[in-house]
């Protein structure tokens, strides 16, 4: 953690056992992490290390079998029931027969939130993310990518200050990924809300985090987390600079490294 940020995420020798007909599958072990307020923290790793795992811990949609987890100060659950984060998965999720405002609207229903307010955390929250004038359409008269923007607004619409995303690009082309990528880092800037986000591409790691916390494979274990010394404005071609390169290249080290734990 940065400075003397407030700890909005604060994990302490955490662990992971899933029980399965096979028996145990150990998925995290021994993570300790600190994420400070407004940070970008990405987790990356190879597949099945656990990155999701850890993200869905965060969330409270699993339970960890050893160590210690806040989020603001308390428990996940306690953070769940408050509503102290916004989730995007990996695939959008948008409901076909619901208009992208309703869509949007959804969870705000939920909670039982009034038209009025319903409409205006709408309006602010499909500008953030570009989409003012496709309230009416439909998901599947979307691309994929302003469909994950639509998620993505649905997600902020809590206005939780927490956002925990799960590779929300991974199945887009790498124009379409770098240009949300752009537009991801300026809603960053704009809301200041910590990120955590799960992603398999260093490039997009390197990209987008003040730090980057790499991870073994199965039992995921933090290896290694790199401060980025990017600016806080970064234009796309600051990935063909030297600086870019230099953490990319330690990410990979990290990468590797994690591959000969084998205890």
């Amino acid at each position: 953690m940065t400075g003397q940020s407030p700890a909005v995420v604060s994990a302490s020798k955490l662990g992971l056992t899933f029980q399965t007909s096979d028996g145990p599958v150990q998925a995290l072990s021994n993570v300790d992490l600190t994420i400070g307020k407004g940070e970008f923290v990405s987790f990356i790793g190879p597949s099945g290390c656990g990155k999701t795992t850890l993200l869905r811990v965060i969330a409270d949609l699993e339970k960890p079998t050893s160590g210690t987890i806040s989020v603001n100060g308390i428990s996940p659950e306690q953070a769940r029931e408050k509503r102290a984060y916004g989730y995007v998965f990996q695939a959008a999720a948008l409901f076909p027969w619901r208009t992208i405002e309703r869509n949007v609207a959804l969870p705000l229903e939920i909670i039982g939130l009034g038209q009025a307010e319903q409409a205006e955390r709408i309006k602010r929250t499909l500008e953030l993310v570009n989409l003012s004038g496709f309230e009416k359409k439909y998901p599947w008269q979307l691309s994929g990518g302003m469909q994950q923007r639509a998620s993505i607004a649905r997600a902020l619409a809590f206005d939780a200050d927490l956002l925990l995303m799960d590779e929300p690009f991974g199945a887009l082309d790498e124009i379409v990924r770098d240009h949300l990528n752009e537009q991801l880092l300026e809603l960053w800037d704009r809301t200041n809300k910590t990120i955590c986000f799960v992603t398999h591409s260093i490039p997009e790691a390197v990209y987008l985090s003040t730090r980057i916390v790499v991870m073994s494979p199965r039992p995921g274990r933090v290896t290694d987390i790199i401060e980025s010394t990017l600016p806080r404005e970064r234009p796309l071609d600051i990935r063909e600079t030297p600086e870019f390169l230099a953490i990319a290249a330690r990410v990979r080290d990290g990468l590797r490294a994690g591959h000969s734990y084998d205890d």
